[in-house]
This record gives structure tokens, C-alpha cells and sequence, in this order.
């Protein structure tokens, strides 16, 4: 059953005229990784991302920290969802050819996994901390476990980037991606979005998701709306941090390279409600 303790955790900034009905969340409350709920990312596109880690998780005040890690001068961070996207799953057996612009890969491709919790609609809200140094970012997003496996977003889900955080300026954007990741894809975003400071540095930043469309907040504020595509496939949440500069090489970014450790992308709780 989801419930909150109103001693350890701040109260969901809620849109008004509306009734809500908590579904499910974490709190953070312990100081392990529930399993049930969460799982690592560690694969973008069926290939193993080096920088993605199972490491770099720690607990304190009520809250999970997913650390910039760094080792033997290589940096690494935490992934966090609740489910898989297909694209994502890893060939049951690798194969790489050094001269080929792309892996080949060998059949069969990995096991189907049980997702932990899947969704659709209602009203999702994050409240975090976001990471101080530089050349890494953050997100709070729902993603389909099949998109782009057709051309109907509605059928196969939308990319729905709640927050993300590039830069360590205070700003933070919405997006949303459709149609899958190649030739076809699509995408609508909302700018950038210049945060306004907190006694406590933490920030809430919530979704509404309905059939007539998205409507994005924070700190309890309406921050962006779009009419659609909306997706009415069941989907995942992540939680995610990711090292810039990796996806184009095996360099970090030169930023990231001059970050000060420790440093933490603090999540507080995250929660799902329903429309009553």
C-alpha cells in the first residue's frame, strides 16, 4: 500500500480541481536500493554503456543519492528505472566487428525482464536536489517499454522528460520524443525554464498526464502544456544521471574531467497518483 510519513518527507504539490489518489512511490526511506521497485539501466540501444554503474548509490536524511563516481580517471554515475525499453535489451552474446560502423550481434538477444511498475496517466511528481559541478546531467522521466516499434505514438508511447538538467545555471527544460529514435523521429521541447531558488536548494517538479495532453510543473507552478501526441501504452519511470561526453568516445567531457567530487543528483521521493 503507498503511504507517506509526513515527518520525513514534504507534501505533493498537487494541481488543484482536481481529486488524487496516491498509486504508488518510493520514499527513500532505508538505506538500500528497493529492488522491487527499481532497476540499473546499464544498456542504451542493446550496447553495454560503459559509464552507466550499479555503483554510486547512498541513502542519508531520507533521501537517495546517485553519485558522480570516478575511477582510474574514468567517470561513471547511476541510472535508475522501473522497467525496460526493448530497444535497450542487450544481445544474449555480443559480437563486435572493429571495422564495422555498427556491432553485429548474435541471436537470441536478452531474456524478457518483468517490469517493476508500469503506467499510464495520472499525475507524477519528483522532488530533488539537483548535482552542483559540472559535465554531467540529470533527468525525471517516463519512457515506453516499445517505442518507435510503430509510427503511432499513441500506440507504441512518447518519450516524456519531465526534467532535465544539462547545465549548472539554474535551468531546466521539458521534452518529449515520439516515433522512435531513427530517421523518423520527432520531438517538441519547452525551452529552457530558469528555476527560482528554495530555502533548501530541492525543487518539485510534477507531470499531469491525461488523454487531452501534458501539462508540466514546478515547484506547484504550470511551467509548459502540450496538446500531443499523448501515449496511452503503459510506461516506466526513471530516475537518471549520465557523464556527457561518452556517448560520442570513450572521453568524458572537458568539464567534467575539472569536477569536484563529492557530487549528487538527491532525490527525495518520487510518486505516482490517479485521477479519483
Amino acid at each position: 500500500m503507498a503511504s507517506i510519513d509526513p515527518k520525513k518527507h514534504a507534501p505533493s504539490l498537487l494541481p488543484s480541481g482536481k481529486k488524487w489518489e496516491l498509486v504508488w512511490n518510493d520514499e527513500f526511506d532505508g538505506n538500500t536500493l528497493d529492488r522491487s521497485k527499481w532497476g540499473f539501466r546499464l544498456h542504451l540501444m542493446q550496447q553495454r554503456h560503459e559509464t552507466l554503474t550499479e555503483e554510486g548509490v547512498s541513502f542519508a536524511d531520507s533521501c537517495i543519492y546517485l553519485n558522480l563516481v570516478k575511477k582510474d580517471g574514468q567517470f561513471y554515475s547511476p541510472h535508475l528505472q522501473t522497467g525496460q525499453n526493448f530497444l535497450d535489451r542487450p544481445g544474449g552474446s555480443m559480437c563486435f566487428d572493429e571495422n564495422a560502423v555498427k556491432p553485429k550481434f548474435a541471436w537470441p538477444i536478452a531474456k524478457f525482464e518483468e517490469p517493476k511498475f508500469l503506467h499510464k496517466y495520472g499525475y507524477y511528481e519528483c522532488r530533488c536536489k539537483l548535482q552542483t559541478q559540472p559535465g554531467w546531467w540529470s533527468a525525471f522521466w517516463l519512457q515506453s517499454p516499445i517505442i518507435g516499434c510503430t509510427p503511432d505514438p499513441v500506440f507504441s508511447g512518447v518519450e516524456v522528460d519531465i526534467m532535465e538538467n544539462f547545465s549548472r545555471d539554474g535551468i531546466i527544460s521539458h521534452n518529449n520524443h515520439w516515433s522512435g529514435y531513427g530517421d523518423d523521429h520527432l520531438c517538441v521541447g519547452s525551452g529552457d525554464r530558469k528555476l527560482e531558488d528554495t530555502a533548501d536548494g530541492f525543487h518539485v517538479f510534477g507531470l499531469d498526464w491525461s488523454r487531452d495532453g501534458y501539462v508540466y510543473y514546478v515547484d506547484g507552478k504550470e511551467s509548459w502544456r502540450v496538446d500531443g501526441p499523448v501515449s496511452d501504452r503503459e510506461q516506466f519511470i526513471l530516475i537518471s544521471t549520465e557523464c556527457q561526453g561518452y556517448r560520442s568516445g570513450n572521453e568524458p567531457r572537458a568539464d567534467l574531467k575539472e569536477a569536484v567530487l563529492p557530487d549528487a543528483f538527491i532525490v527525495d521521493y518520487v510518486r505516482v497518483y490517479d485521477e479519483v
